[in-house]
């Protein structure tokens, strides 16, 4: 299904594949897997400043195909500072300047064709500094 936020479009979970075929048809996703699972696919097109608030899940990795992300990360057992209805944007700028080096997450910008890898249960926002195309695969 779809949905959609105020400024970004996902398809996740049981996407119609018969429609959107020939996109992933195009797909090479990168050669990485957890064997004996079967992967599943998140297809988002983000407005620059949109972006997911700090969440975890299983483990996975992200490519970004059009325009620039950046990742913000933090292992399981550093819970980050954040308000679960605050915008990535928003704790960017109220709270990130605030935290001191040793509490600073793990950070990354992602650019066309890069990939990066969450592990199982890792903290992670990301904020979309361009209009941006991208594709995770969650693994497991």
């Amino acid at each position: 299904p779809a949905r959609l936020g105020s400024d970004t479009l996902y398809f996740f979970g049981d996407n119609n594949f018969t429609e959107w075929g020939p996109l992933f048809q195009q797909y090479v996703p990168p050669p990485f897997g957890i064997p004996g699972t079967s992967p599943a696919y998140s297809f988002g097109i983000a407005g620059s400043g949109s972006g997911v608030p700090f969440h975890w899940h299983g483990p996975g990795y992200s490519e970004v195909i059009f325009g620039r992300k950046r990742w913000f990360l933090y292992p399981p057992d550093k819970t980050p500072h954040f308000h679960p209805n605050e915008t990535t944007l928003a704790w960017l700028h109220r709270t990130y300047p605030a935290l001191p080096l040793a509490e600073r997450p793990l950070e990354c910008t992602l650019r066309p064709g890069e990939v990066l890898y969450f592990p199982d249960r890792w903290w992670h926002a990301t904020l979309n500094l361009d209009t941006s195309v991208f594709i995770s695969t969650f693994l497991g």
